[in-house]
């Protein structure tokens, strides 16, 4: 009969009985070799470890290597609204770009060469496009079209929200809600919505108020010769305007946004995925101004229509003295 054996067990076992009948023979010993900090950190006593490696390529890479210049931090302009010298206190001592020397500590003052790379990155098309404003302009000879003249005499804001945690079909009757509405009565409609994203929509609605208010100066009254008038909207309903600057919401529109996935966990293992939509609302905000003048101009486009009548009296074309027949 034969032993089955790890040769391994074995050849530890022969090693050990050799070892005991000859001492000589220490290599056949398994060696665990261990090591600790205290080692490495007394291999070379005489080499500094806070000494670099000297390189003659790296010294001369790095001599040669241009120096980067620090960025400054450059001055506002004079004309600028942030400008508060009350709060800010006196102005920087201002650098000479064309100095050699730089003073630490100080700004930078603007140098429209180095600001024109971004103002201006394409001079030649700039050129181009004002020589072609010019032609059009003597072309016309000055005259502006009626979209032109509308932009100048009425004014106007389109502002987009941020995408809200909901879908296109539950958004849009709250836009079709505000649609056509004064700016104060859509907040007040979605202030005591029951909607879940009404809550939202009247935070953009005020956002969108103070950003008319700000950049184009829409909602602030001051108009005194302006008597109230009654005026009938696009879909029929009277309205009365008492300040040509009152706003109110033009269009409302709604817009689909990026969607995650999210699984849904069923019964028997089965894993769905749910999509989390987002969307997006866009207001158009205008005055009562233009509301005003799109009434007026229905009301003359009535005034103007000609009556219809069933057998008009025009005079009777390309008729021959025979009968067809």
């Amino acid at each position: 009969m034969s032993l089955n054996l790890p040769s391994r067990r074995v050849a530890r076992q022969a090693a050990t009985t050799a070892l005991s009948s000859n001492p000589s023979l220490p290599f056949l010993l398994p060696c665990i070799q261990r090591r600790t900090a205290w080692m490495l950190k007394n291999k070379r006593p005489d080499v500094d470890p806070k000494t670099k490696p000297q390189n003659p390529l790296t010294e001369e890479f790095l001599r040669r290597k241009p120096k980067q210049v620090q960025q400054v931090k450059g001055d506002l302009a004079s004309s600028s609204i942030f400008e508060d010298e009350e709060i800010a206190g006196s102005k920087p001592k201002q650098i000479d770009i064309a100095g050699d020397g730089e003073e630490k500590g100080q700004l930078r003052a603007r140098d429209p060469k180095t600001m024109a790379a971004a103002l201006d990155p394409d001079p030649d098309a700039r050129q181009r496009w004002e020589r072609k404003m010019v032609i059009r302009e003597i072309v016309k000879r000055g005259r502006l079209s009626r979209a032109q003249m509308l932009k100048r005499q009425e004014r106007e804001l389109l502002s987009k929200s941020h995408d809200f945690k909901t879908s296109v079909k539950k958004l849009v009757p709250l836009a079709k809600q505000i649609t056509g509405k004064t700016l104060e009565e859509a907040i007040i409609q979605m202030r005591f919505s029951a909607k879940k994203v009404a809550v939202e929509v009247k935070e953009h609605l005020e956002h969108a108020k103070n950003e008319a208010i700000v950049k184009r100066g829409m909602g602030l009254g001051g108009k005194k010769d302006f008597s109230p008038v009654k005026i009938q909207t696009k879909d029929g309903k009277r309205v009365k305007v008492d300040d040509p600057t009152r706003l109110y919401i033009s269009q409302a529109w709604c817009g689909r946004g990026r969607y995650t996935e999210e699984p849904d966990y069923r019964a028997r293992g089965q894993i769905n995925v749910m999509k989390n939509r987002t969307t997006s609302l866009t207001v158009i905000l205008k005055e009562e101004a233009t509301r005003v003048r799109l009434h007026r101009e229905r009301e003359k486009k009535e005034k103007n229509k000609k009556v219809w009548v069933q057998l008009p009296n025009r005079p009777i074309t390309a008729q021959r003295q025979y009968y067809s027949w």
